[in-house]
């Protein structure tokens, strides 16, 4: 049979062996070191221009990325891994990108020795299944009845970004917002859809402090 015939941009560029997994493994590592000063209580934020002209200021992880315009086959899955955390756990992106960049780095000098990168994935694999058992074993059981311990839980996640100025008004608008939209089965399963049932509005004028939780329909 006579062999196929692939019609490609001019640009492209094909890579395999050890150069390609070299050039993943740095294409991943500079996705993290662009969020990677915007992680812990020393971060700073992020100035960014949209497509539209507009400034955008932020420390989040998954906003960042969004902006950042890339064409490697790598930096795009580094971005998706964002993207994915923010949809699943809602926080974390940052961290998860730093971490994979980290993964990616640890496993250079190991292919440079010739392990398989199959062997190095078992191996992370392995050490995934530690630490879910050593966290297992630190973790503290949460009373969702008590006010205080979630709200603590909350301000971790939230009370990091900008809005820590304001004290705890965003998480326990927070709180009051999935307590709201919390739907509670005859099972006892809660049902937590905050995309189809919680939506922000913004308002023109006021201060970030007159904001609340409304329990119904607003019209505007």
């Amino acid at each position: 049979a006579a062999p196929g015939v692939f019609v490609l941009n001019k640009n492209t560029k094909r890579e395999q062996g050890r150069k390609a997994q070299l050039t993943n493994i740095q294409a991943g590592k500079t996705v993290a070191s662009i969020v990677r000063t915007t992680l812990g209580p020393r971060a700073m934020l992020k100035m960014l221009l949209d497509p539209m002209g507009g400034i955008v200021m932020t420390n989040d992880g998954n906003a960042i990325l969004r902006e950042v315009d890339v064409t490697h086959p790598a930096a795009k899955n580094m971005i998706e891994l964002s993207r994915a955390q923010d949809e699943e756990v809602g926080d974390g992106t940052t961290s998860v990108i730093v971490l994979a960049g980290e993964f990616l780095g640890v496993a250079e000098p190991l292919l440079e020795k010739k392990l398989h990168p199959t062997l190095i994935v078992g191996g992370y694999m392995q050490a995934l299944d530690d630490a879910v058992a050593a966290m297992k074993e630190i973790a503290d059981p949460i009373d969702v009845n008590n006010p205080e311990a979630v709200r603590d839980i909350v301000r971790g996640c939230i009370d990091t970004k900008f809005v820590s100025r304001y004290g705890t008004l965003i998480s326990d608008l927070a709180i009051k917002a999935t307590q709201t939209v919390c739907i509670t089965h005859p099972d006892g399963r809660k049902e937590i859809d905050l995309k189809r049932y919680a939506k922000v509005e913004k308002l023109s004028g006021g201060e970030l402090s007159d904001s609340m939780v409304l329990d119904g329909v607003m019209f505007n």
